[in-house]
Parts: structure tokens; sequence; C-alpha cells
């Protein structure tokens, strides 16, 4: 492989450089000495937790520990492990898992490679079979009968379970979108070349331009705006969607392309026929333009046409620079990236909330992902959801590193990787 070396490489350099340890007698000032931030139980010592307004880092809403201050001159220095272990999961695929020390104290981290450039390898769409549905990350690669995975997008955990963003299967289409918001993502472009950034769905309803629909299999729909249920997001989830809000909302059901049924009670628990459009406010009374027998005819898809596409909630890096400034919430990551040189996708998970694991900041995690070669950068769910599933040699797909609910949580999505030996 050709990133970790360099990293473990680094990390190993930087320890000679790091001052003395507190157990060596050397001569450093406290606040310059590196040390593990560790109280003799292996708790993490800082537990303040932060008084200003925050948005939550993960879809568990938890509140991440504050990580310590590090002075400018130690930041980067750490004390490192080589790889405690790796292997070939398949060709071009390689596991990785190694542990490091800084000043704020212990983590562990697991990485996949994936060289898209290897015959018979690839990146798919992980999905517990409907959008408003969750399951575990090991099942979801099992479904999608491959070798190896990690979750994905941040979701509607107290409710519907539906993803919050973007998702696109290459062999599905479209899955699920908002139009506007929560669309940086990891994707590959039209030609199945691994890229990051934002993505714009077109959503639309054919030669009905008053007719705006903001969400597609989405887990709310705004006020005002119109949101499109198809088979593909499960069983109706009633006023869920629409924030609990009975007043000002409007239904309208459309099979083979006319209406077929209007109302304004939203069901719940039943198959969706057809494609379902639930109006709320101004959208509810655009829905009243349309009468049975209508003509409908939505049109949905992405701008520049993914093959493949999922969000996350930050861009860690863009053309090898940090892109984030968050250096205060410690929580599991997930992060997915990708190397232009080697051709590799680099999906890493950092154990957290543990004693032997605190987690990363977000600059901590762009950091990382630099060191590992990535040149764009994305994180993904964090917290209970961080899970990385892979096999090891002569073995079944298992959990590879430690879920800090204890065991896996049930996800709305995960990123999977396929390989299919070349005939």
């Amino acid at each position: 492989m050709r990133t970790l070396p360099r990293v473990a490489a680094l990390l190993l350099g930087c320890s000679l450089l790091a001052a003395p340890s507190p157990s060596s007698g050397g001569g450093a000032d406290d606040d310059t000495r590196l040390s593990t931030g560790l109280p003799s139980d292996g708790r993490p010592a800082s537990t303040q937790l932060s008084t200003r307004p925050r948005i939550p880092q993960t879809s568990d809403g938890v509140r991440g520990e504050i990580a310590r201050p590090i002075p400018r001159r130690l930041r980067g220095l750490a004390r490192a492990t080589a790889p405690s272990a790796e292997w070939r999961v398949a060709p071009g695929i390689r596991y990785h898992r190694w542990d490091q020390v800084d000043a704020r104290g212990p983590i562990r981290a697991h990485l996949l490679t994936v060289n898209l450039r290897t015959r018979g390898v690839s990146l798919g769409y992980g999905s517990p079979g409907y959008v408003a549905r969750t399951d575990e990350v090991s099942d979801i690669v099992a479904r999608s009968k491959a070798v190896a995975g990690v979750n994905g997008d941040f979701f509607d955990i107290g409710d519907t379970g539906a993803p919050l963003g973007i998702g696109r299967s290459p062999s599905a289409g479209l899955l699920h979108a908002p139009k506007a918001g929560w669309n940086a993502a990891f994707f590959l472009d039209s030609r199945g070349r691994p890229d990051i950034g934002p993505l714009q769905p077109v959503l639309r309803v054919a030669k009905r331009p008053g007719m705006t629909i903001t969400n597609y299999n989405s887990p709310a729909v705004p006020p005002g705006g119109i949101g499109a249920y198809t088979p593909r997001w499960g069983l109706t989830s009633g006023y869920s969607v629409t924030d609990g809000r009975r007043r000002g909302v409007r239904y309208v059901r459309v099979v083979r392309q006319r209406v077929v049924e209007t109302g304004r009670r939203l069901s719940q628990g039943k198959r969706v026929r057809g494609v379902i459009l639930v109006g709320r406010g101004r959208g509810a009374r655009s829905l009243m333009a349309l009468r049975k027998g209508d003509r409908v005819r939505l049109q949905r898809g992405i701008a520049g046409s993914p093959r493949l596409a999922i969000t996350g909630n930050k861009i860690l890096v863009r053309d090898g620079v940090i892109d984030v400034v968050d250096d205060r919430e410690m929580h599991p990551r997930t992060a997915i990236g990708y190397d232009r040189d080697t051709g590799d996708v680099l999906m890493l998970v950092v154990d957290g909330r543990q004693s032997f694991s605190r987690g990363y900041t977000m600059v901590e995690l762009a950091e990382l992902m630099i060191d590992l070669g990535a040149d764009e950068a994305l994180n993904l769910d964090g917290g209970g959801s961080t899970t990385m599933v892979a096999p090891k040699p002569g073995e079944r797909v298992s959990v590879r590193n430690s879920p800090s609910d204890g065991a896996q949580r049930k996800v709305a999505n995960g990123l999977t990787v396929r390989y299919r030996k070349p005939s």
C-alpha cells in the first residue's frame, strides 16, 4: 500500500521531535510537555461541555467531549505504533488498523483503501431495502453482496429513519434528495471517477413551472414545499413528514402519470403505490390545482449524471487543504476521501467515546485524511453510527471497529465495496 507507510513514517518521525514524556524525567515545562491527557482510570480528562450554540455533529445529537487546546508548536506531534493489523481483503482492497497517542489522548483508526483502477473492484450505495428503513452495516453489506463497507449519511434517527441528503445507486438511480441543502457529497461522476463536492438535484413536475418539488423521498417537507414519495420510500409515514403539522397539508397520488386520488389526511403504515405528492402551506395550495385524471410527470435526477452519490455534513478537505474549522468536539468519526495520485478511495473510521480511543475533532479528522494522501475528503455520519465491516483472511465479513454504543447501530445507508473476479 502507498498511503499508510507514509503516515506511519510521519507519525513515528514526529515522535522523535516530541517533548519528553512525564515518566522520562525530561525538563520540559508542563504546558509544553506531550502527555496522554488520561487520568489513571483511562478515561479522557477533559469532560467540559461547550455552552456555545451548536449544530449536532452526529445523527444521535450527543454532545462530544471538548478537546483541550494544543499549543501551535505541538500540533501534529504524536507517538504512534506501527500498524497493528494489515491485510488484503481482495485484489485492490486493503484493511489497516493502528493506534496513536498525542497530547489529547489515544485514538484507534481503521482504514480501507479501495483502488478503483483494479479490475473487478467497485463501490456501491448500500441500502436497508427502503429509504425509510434502517439496518446494521453488516447486514447492508451482506444485502449488497459486498466484501466491506462503512456507514453513510446522517439520518432522521428519531423518526422516519430516512437519510437527510442525496443518495444515488448505480443500479436503482436516484433514491432520495432534498432540492437544496445537505448536498455535500462523495460521488462517482458519469465516467466512474471519484469526486467530492456539492451536487444539485433536478426535481420538477413537467410543464407545471409553478409546482416546485422541494424534496424527493426525504424525511420532512419544509413549510411551503412539496415532497414526492415513491415505492422506494417504504410505508407511508403519516404526518411525520410534515413535522407533525396537520393543518395546511394536502396530498395527491399519481399512478402511471395520472392523478388518481387527492385529499388532506396523510396515511400511516401503508405501501406507497405510484407517486405521492405531499404539500405544506403554499405547496398544498399549489396541489389543489390538480384533479383526478390530470397528467402529472415527475422529472428527477442529479445535474451531471453521477453514477453513485452519498452525502455528509461537511467537506473536510478541498484540493489538499483543510476546509473545516471545528477543533472542539470529539466524536467517533467516519470519513471518505480519495488520492488522485494512487487512485485509492480512502474509507476511514476513528473509534471514540471509549477509554482507548477518544475520538477526533473535525480538524483532526481532516489532518489525518491529508496525511493519508486524500486530496478531497468528506465527513460522514459519526457517533454511535460509526461502523466499518470487512473480513479477515479466510473468515466472514464482520465488524472491524468498536462501535461506541457497544454494538452496531441501525443506520440509513452505507458505502459498500464489491469485488468480482474478472472472467
